[in-house]
């Protein structure tokens, strides 16, 4: 059974958003499980509990896909005759209050709902021999298990290109997996406000560059084991190595090319071509046109990490 939170049909953007830090929504399970290439469970974890970003404007993805919602469940109407009717309740499970959902269609006469999506042209393989992206997949599921519903239709454009539908059944046991995952990041990071474990991916380097900002001068005391440290020396010659490895074959191919722009073997080909681009020398406008350069110059501001060995002459 599940409780409604609020009518989102006339909400504005930031309090929808609002609205989305109280609890776990279909788009953040992949995230919550672990499981999405967009988003990291820290990145997730600051959604959640660090003050929301004011936008000046929604993403061009993110217009897009609102904008066509209706036309992909007009198709789908179309293709299998079944008829959709908007729901705007964001709804909230009955058991665990911070599991939401926020659900594009209802279908008319049976217990299921319809998610729409579009995507673009380069990732139609990702639906490829009936197979859903995890991401849209996990999301259904998650829809599914807050509603209660026993199915959800996936609609698809790919623009340009075809028109996907594909259809989730409830599963007990993925599902309860689910839930569980979902449980846990919300009791064991979000309540307790803990930072989820450094997982060695790009997304958690831009997580911690979000919540830290850095500038205090005090020095800390680091907990760190001798036993990891070694083993972080050890792995950054390592890599330096294949580094060296890796750049040598390539150099070597170069020198095989000469001038030529393609080179094919019997395992590879190689496309080695000329580019162009142009760049604005910064230092020139900022000498020569310095209101220009005040008016359209961005400050960026970044922290340089570096670990150096105490020796003992130190």
């Amino acid at each position: 059974m599940t409780n409604t939170i609020v009518n989102a049909k006339d909400l504005s953007r930031e309090e929808w958003l609002e609205y989305r830090q109280l609890g776990i929504g279909g788009s953040d399970a992949a995230a919550a499980c672990g499981l999405s290439k967009w988003k990291s469970p820290a990145q997730l974890y600051l959604d959640k509990t660090a003050p929301i970003e004011r936008q000046e404007s929604e993403s061009e993805h993110l217009r897009q896909g609102r904008d066509f919602e209706d036309y992909v469940a007009q198709r789908f109407t179309e293709a299998t005759g079944k008829k959709v009717r908007r729901d705007n309740h964001m709804m909230r499970d009955s058991e665990y209050p911070f599991l939401i959902a926020d659900i594009d269609r209802r279908v008319v006469g049976e217990d299921a709902i319809l998610e729409c999506k579009t995507a673009s042209p380069y990732v139609k393989d990702k639906w490829a021999d009936g197979a859903i992206p995890i991401e849209y997949e996990l999301q259904c599921l998650h829809y599914m298990s807050v509603t209660g519903v026993k199915k959800c239709y996936i609609a698809c454009l790919i623009f340009g290109t075809d028109f996907i539908i594909r259809e989730i059944d409830w599963d007990d046991e993925t599902i309860d997996m689910l839930r569980a995952r979902e449980i846990e990041f919300w009791t064991e990071y979000v309540e307790k406000g803990v930072m989820p474990e450094p997982d060695g991916s790009s997304l958690y380097d831009e997580a911690l560059k979000k919540r830290f900002k850095g500038g205090l001068e005090e020095s800390i005391d680091l907990d760190t084991d001798k036993h990891a440290y070694d083993l972080y020396l050890y792995n950054k010659e390592q890599i330096k190595e294949l580094e060296t490895y890796n750049k040598q074959f390539e150099q070597e191919i170069k020198l095989a090319m000469g001038d030529n722009n393609f080179g094919e073997s019997e395992h590879f080909r190689v496309t080695y071509k000329p580019s162009k681009s142009v760049r604005l020398d910064t230092k020139r406008i900022k000498e020569e046109a310095p209101e220009i350069y005040e008016k359209y110059g961005k400050e960026t501001e970044s922290r340089r990490f570096m670990i150096k060995e105490i020796r003992e002459d130190d």
